[in-house]
């Protein structure tokens, strides 16, 4: 079937949704993606405002990882949400995405055992001194991870204090909401996962143990802001950034059911496969809106956009869908997938991360595109 007559079919993916007190115009959210693009103190920029307000037609964006304290961030140039200059940074950011007709939650990360002393100024800290087995990008280049500093449990409690913290600065900043990242490797999806978790007290152990940090941050930012206004994100099985889980069947079931009467906007699963038994499960067992990012080409961004790989999620289950890639190569891709449209290509991996509008703010609408 051609990309013409996919778009001919009624597609779930642009009908209308609620997510709490939001009004969504379509089921596609515009995924996290770390982008670089901050100043050095994790200050937003106009370049960010403007790179979010393009993509305002998603249904719902979620900002890119801001640190809640200064010894979460993992590289340069990433932006934070831990002091009155990040309020203000991003407070530009939601206003041009307001104003675009857009929808922002942002994405709150702690880097863990993913960091360095010459980003942070300060060692790396994690559940146990397990070290990522591979170099840390800085300012200077790789450098070789460092060993990162047992967390103590008073050290334990007060990040959990400046999560909530930097929920409260994101909603004064003018989000909508918050998303908890216990993903991807960093230091939430480090206490689930036994490759980095070795403690032996509260925070470890059991699967009751290992889940415990989770829990307590995601119920302090429900706390802090209100449960409509947050949301969570979880990997079960992924590998980045050297992660281990032996026992995801229990770990991921049990977080859920920790999680599941608190209210919460939404669930994020990550790299979601419909066919997979703990995708169903996790379906099942949450009570409330789940978000899906499919799984796509590492390199490449199918000639659909991601439509199909979308609608099957939805088909499963799922109620909005996220992408990643899609977005960050297509300001306008909720209307290149609604009408079949050809989709931009990423241009270059290596424009990821190094600055500038080159391969950020410079991928053209389509508009542009027939003009050319």
């Amino acid at each position: 079937m051609t990309n013409t007559q996919n778009s001919n079919r009624a597609s779930a993916l642009f009908e209308t949704a609620r997510l709490g007190s939001l009004s969504l115009p379509n089921r596609l959210v515009m995924a996290p993606m770390t982008r670089n693009r901050a100043a050095a103190d994790g200050v937003p920029t106009a370049l960010m405002a403007e790179y979010y307000a393009q993509r305002a037609s998603a249904g719902l964006i979620v900002a890119e990882a801001a640190t809640p304290n200064a010894v979460g961030q993992t590289y340069p140039n990433i932006p934070a949400i831990h002091g009155a200059a990040h309020v203000v940074g991003w407070r530009q950011v939601t206003d041009a995405v307001r104003a675009a007709g857009g929808r922002m939650f942002l994405q709150l990360q702690h880097g863990g055992r993913v960091g360095h002393p010459d980003n942070s100024g300060l060692p790396p800290v994690a559940p146990s001194p397990v070290p990522l087995p591979d170099t840390i990008h800085t300012a200077d280049g790789a450098q070789p991870a460092v060993v990162p500093r047992e967390m103590t449990v008073d050290e334990i409690r007060g990040t959990v204090a400046d999560f909530a913290d930097a929920a409260r600065n994101a909603v004064a900043a003018g989000f909508s909401g918050v998303e908890v990242h216990a993903a991807n490797g960093y230091l939430l999806h480090q206490f689930l996962a036994t490759g980095t978790n070795h403690r032996t007290d509260a925070y470890g152990g059991s699967v009751a143990g290992r889940i415990r940090f989770v829990v307590e941050v995601v119920r302090a930012v429900a706390a802090a802001v209100g449960p409509e206004r947050v949301g969570l994100r979880i990997a079960p099985g992924v590998t980045a950034n050297a992660m281990h889980e032996d026992d995801i069947d229990d770990v991921y079931p049990a977080l859920v059911d920790a999680l599941s009467d608190a209210g919460l906007a939404y669930l994020h699963v990550v790299y979601a496969d419909p066919e997979q038994p703990l995708f169903r499960r996790i379906r099942t067992d949450w009570p409330g809106t789940l978000i899906a990012n499919p799984i796509l080409p590492r390199t490449r961004i199918p000639a659909d956009g991601g439509r199909a790989a979308g609608e099957r999620l939805l088909a499963a289950g799922a109620d909005l869908i996220a992408l990643g890639r899609p977005f960050l190569a297509n300001p306008d891709l909720v209307e290149r997938l609604r009408t079949g449209a050809p989709v931009n290509p990423v241009r270059d991996d290596g424009l990821m991360y190094v600055g500038g509008a080159d391969g950020y703010t410079d991928y053209p609408a389509l508009a542009l595109t027939s003009a050319a």
